[in-house]
């Protein structure tokens, strides 16, 4: 594929792979050799995160169309050669995590398979603690950032329904943080939520805009003098 036509997104957004539709792939060795290169490349290149997990789902059988969602990936690939993820030094002020997820176990707008604002919470108590044993404590609250208002409205207003009960121990884990003035949880807008390109297939727009947000781009252009 080195002369293919380059993509401007690593996934095809109209439509989910089928774990029974369409013909089987007649080489599924060749396809798991491209799985497994590309699972190492997201070390380096996190954009592509999501789409290498979608087709890692079907490496027991995988269909023709598995192998053109493979394909897609290495057609954008082709077009952003030269990006990589690019680090910078910066000073630390606060810890930003972002997550879409709500909270979990029912059918309503509290439900997440995850228990996702309480995970986050969670990690970041683990790194504060840690920052406070090297003798680096953070005096300002950690941001948690969630597109559901509703999690956000159980963070810190906890409300008991039926519903609801089994999570009750995650609420009031995140309401401790937040009263204690550890953690705070803010509204994000789904447009400004990073972590969806980690979780779904993107319009370029929004793709290129969350891409660069995770430092993923092209080598900085070099000053005159500079090799």
């Amino acid at each position: 594929m080195a002369n293919c036509k380059p993509s401007a997104t690593p996934v095809d957004t109209k439509g989910k792979l089928s774990t029974q539709e369409g013909a089987l792939y007649d080489d599924p060795t060749s396809y798991r050799r491209l799985y497994g290169a590309l699972q190492y490349l997201t070390f380096t290149r996190p954009d592509i995160s999501y789409a290498v997990q979608q087709v890692c789902l079907f490496m027991h059988s995988p269909r023709v169309e598995h192998m053109n969602a493979l394909k897609c990936i290495l057609r954008y690939i082709k077009g952003t050669t030269d990006f990589g993820l690019q680090l910078h030094k910066s000073p630390i002020s606060t810890l930003v995590s972002y997550t879409d997820a709500d909270w979990g176990g029912c059918p309503d707008t509290r439900r997440s398979t995850s228990g996702g604002v309480a995970n986050v919470v969670s990690e970041s108590c683990w790194i504060r603690n840690l920052l406070l044993e090297l003798f680096l404590p953070i005096s300002k609250a950690t941001l948690v950032y969630c597109d559901n208002v509703s999690a956000i409205y159980l963070s810190s207003n906890p409300v008991q329904h039926q519903r609801t009960k089994h999570i009750e121990m995650d609420i009031h884990f995140v309401r401790e943080k937040v009263q204690r003035g550890e953690v705070r949880v803010l509204h994000v807008p789904s447009r400004y939520q990073i972590a969806d390109i980690f979780t779904k297939g993107l319009p370029k727009v929004l793709f290129d805009d969350f891409r660069d947000s995770l430092s993923v781009h092209g080598p900085p252009a070099l000053a005159a003098g500079e090799c």
